[in-house]
């Protein structure tokens, strides 16, 4: 009996119909019960993994169209052409001309990335430095991580710069106002959207009076889209009241 013969020229045309797919998927195209059989085949063409979704899915160079920082996304994948999630973090904050904030990159590659920016720092690959109660990430090679603490510093102090932009006094009392009538995650929210008008977490912090941190996390919410209500317990809620009872 001859042995089934798998094609690589048919896993492409599935790729090139679906775009991407998973390992079991291809395998189930084949009708191989085998990852060794599909990983050869791929290797016969210019494939990718996904950085997201544990590297999960694939796909071929010549479906991918990478943006300008070496990104793809088909739906809810993401592909790069620098390889894996580390090296495609170590590439986006290293080229970077003032260094990335985590919750800047983690708007670029729609994943979360606490552990590659650890992983990159303990081993050396990148550098970071505190700036406005932030980890500002930047290159390793010292040159090129002064001109990108520079670059980020002239970002922050030029945002208001223009007297159009600075608020006014009528302004500052309006803000103050509303955010006196605010619960705690309302006010951290607005102070984040603040902060992303302005372009300064510590100018908004002083004028309310409030921890630069807390107005850092209402912004990285309001990039990251995480604003799901928070439980806040409504009038005549929790444990009701006892009432004493008298001795006879």
């Amino acid at each position: 009996m001859r042995p089934t013969l798998y094609s690589a020229d048919s896993i492409r045309r599935f790729l090139l119909d679906n775009r991407v797919a998973t390992l079991p998927q291809l395998k189930q195209f084949l009708g191989s019960d085998a990852d060794i059989t599909v990983f050869r085949k791929l290797k016969e063409l210019s494939y990718r993994a996904s950085y997201s979704h544990r590297g999960s899915f694939y796909t071929l160079d010549e479906i991918a169209v990478f943006d300008e920082r070496g990104l793809w996304s088909c739906g809810p994948v993401h592909f790069s052409a620098h390889g894996t999630l580390l090296a495609t973090t170590e590439v986006l904050v290293t080229r970077s001309a003032a260094g990335h904030f985590a919750s800047e990159l983690e708007e670029l590659l729609h994943v979360p990335v606490k552990e590659p920016l650890l992983h990159l720092v303990s081993q050396d690959r990148i550098t970071r430095q505190t700036m406005d109660g932030l980890y500002l990430y930047c290159s390793h090679n010292a040159p090129a991580q002064q001109r990108q603490l520079r670059a980020r510093k002239d970002l922050t102090e030029s945002a208001p710069a223009t007297p159009g932009d600075a608020p006014s006094s009528e302004l500052h009392a309006a803000i103050i106002l509303f955010a006196s009538v605010l619960d705690e995650r309302q006010r951290r929210l607005f102070c984040g959207l603040e902060s992303l008008q302005l372009g300064s977490d510590r100018h908004i912090a002083s004028i309310l009076d409030m921890d630069p941190h807390t107005v850092a996390k209402g912004r990285r919410q309001l990039l990251a889209q995480d604003i799901a209500a928070d439980r806040i317990r409504a009038v005549g809620g929790g444990r009701k009241k006892m009432e004493k009872k008298r001795l006879k």
